[in-house]
């Protein structure tokens, strides 16, 4: 009688073995499709509601200047890594790195919305109706989610509206 084998199963969660074909990419793409949509369309709501005159000058920064903010935002990106990295090294920098990355990384994520609202309000010519160019935003960003080469654009995007708002 072996009792060592399903011991060690037990013990060590041993499952069965992984099946590669039982991957299915779409459904991690299509989530991440919905999941940047929805984020999109929230964050750009709360900007639009809370300060929708900072957000519109910050539009209109990333539309004027985009190769300049997207150098811009490029350069402090690659800077606050390597801060964040060197205080990662520095054992007791660890409690300040964490929460600037966490600083930067929302700082990212407003300035990537704010740069397709501003992608949007090019589609689509909207006086005071904001609704119609957040839904294209969101959508843009969701759509470019979905494919290899959308990633790249995506962060160009994201990189033009971070610099835009750190330049502001």
């Amino acid at each position: 009688m072996d009792t060592l084998g399903p011991l060690l199963g037990h013990v060590l969660q041993a499952g069965p073995p992984f099946d590669p074909g039982g991957v299915d990419p779409t459904v991690g793409l299509g989530g991440g499709a919905v999941g940047t949509f929805l984020s999109t369309l929230v964050v750009g709501a709360l900007l639009l509601v809370l300060a929708p005159a900072w957000t519109r000058a910050r539009m209109r920064g990333v539309a004027d200047n985009p190769l300049g903010s997207f150098a811009y935002g490029l350069v402090a990106l690659l800077a606050a890594g390597i801060v964040i990295f060197l205080l990662f090294v520095t054992i007791v920098g660890i409690l300040v790195a964490v929460p600037l990355a966490i600083v930067l990384y929302f700082a990212w994520v407003v300035g990537a919305v704010i740069a397709y609202l501003a992608i949007a309000d090019r589609f689509v010519a909207v006086d005071d109706d904001w609704a119609i160019a957040l839904v294209v935003a969101a959508a843009l960003n969701g759509v470019l989610t979905l494919t290899g080469i959308g990633a790249v654009l995506s962060f160009c995007i994201g990189a033009a509206g971070f610099g835009t708002l750190l330049r502001a």
